[in-house]
């Protein structure tokens, strides 16, 4: 037997037991190694200005931690105080204000008169009350656990940032393929992380904005749900309309139908329609242009859809294991179509 085949023998066992060892955390190194890929380019120019890896890693790691996690952390206490201050029997009245509003809605539309009628007949509002209390209690009970996740994927990923030149560089050298394929393999997952990433943060922090400082003219907490809006416009399609619309509704329901029609038609046309719609693939254009050290080849509607296809299968970090992953398989793909084009030029020359 080959001293090879022995090694690698020995590597696929020890892989096994590695993946079990480490499997309360394997997602968690997942996020933060791509996180480390995805602000690679941006640790390098911090890195060059202040001549330090250590603190080029440090300013990654607290901005990081002040954009992405401190947000969810603020939310997650804001709907416990929430949920321990609110009335039952209060919201069971307004549930109840908003039900009979939808319904008398459905006077005034004969064509859709059958179907939200049968629609509102099936919510039970104490029921609905009921579910509410018991996904807060749900929240609480697994918010120290998602906190312990954040903990360690900032670990990680100061750890992974602070060395990821020697990681790289080992893994290249392991791998079985010329050593200029292996450095587009990683450059062309680096730059679809770095615009899917950048893009998420930089249209959720701005149409969080739009919406927040609006809302606050109408005595809305409106950092609590900028907040949420920048998270729920990471969902596509229907991320903005499950933010605003309760709130248009909950504002018709109390008597400020103004209001209700001033907040929707913002969030419509100044959010949805102007920031979604023509500012957002700007930004997503300017960072693909600008910012990434080669722009990426990979079609919008591929990341568009593996982020949706990420958020469906690995809940709140698919959003960037999903183009990851994606992106990974056609670089693979690709490249196994170039040693096969250079294995059959080879053939026909022999």
């Amino acid at each position: 037997m080959k001293a090879v085949n022995f090694l690698i023998a020995i590597a696929v066992v020890m892989i096994f037991f590695m993946v079990e060892l480490f499997n309360p955390f394997l997602k968690a190194i997942c996020v933060s190694v791509l996180l480390a890929i995805a602000t690679n380019t941006l640790t390098q120019y911090i890195q060059k200005k202040s001549k330090s890896r250590i603190i080029a890693t440090s300013i990654m790691t607290i901005a990081l931690t002040s954009l992405f996690f401190i947000p969810i952390i603020y939310c997650i206490f804001s709907f416990a105080n929430f949920f321990n201050q609110v009335d039952q029997q209060t919201l069971v009245s307004t549930l109840d204000g908003m039900k009979l509003f939808i319904q008398n809605i459905s006077k005034e539309l004969p064509f859709m008169k059958t179907s939200l009628n049968d629609f509102m007949s099936k919510i039970d509002v104490a029921k609905t009350v009921e579910n509410i209390f018991s996904i807060s209690a749900y929240l609480g009970k697994n918010s120290a656990t998602f906190m312990i996740d954040i903990i360690m994927i900032l670990i990680f990923f100061f750890f992974f940032t602070l060395y990821s030149s020697s990681i790289s560089n080992f893994v290249k050298n392991l791998l079985p393929i010329r050593n200029e394929d292996s450095i587009i393999l990683f450059n062309e997952s680096s730059n679809v992380m770095t615009v899917v990433l950048y893009s998420i943060l930089v249209t959720a922090i701005f149409e969080g904005l739009l919406f927040g400082i609006f809302l606050t003219f109408f005595g809305y907490d409106g950092l609590l749900f900028g907040v949420l809006y920048g998270f729920g416009s990471l969902i596509p399609v229907v991320g903005g309309v499950i933010m605003w619309l309760p709130i248009v509704i909950f504002e018709a329901t109390t008597g400020s139908s103004t209001n209700a029609i001033i907040i929707a038609v913002y969030s419509i046309v100044v959010i949805s329609i102007i920031a979604d719609t023509f500012i957002k693939p700007m930004i997503i254009k300017y960072i693909n242009k600008k910012v990434v050290k080669t722009p990426t080849n990979i079609n919008e509607l591929v990341i568009f859809f593996s982020i949706v296809a990420g958020l469906s299968t690995f809940g709140f970090w698919g959003m960037i294991i999903g183009p990851a992953t994606v992106t990974f398989f056609i670089s693979i793909m690709l490249l196994l179509k170039k040693y096969s084009d250079d294995f059959k030029e080879n053939v026909s020359y022999d």
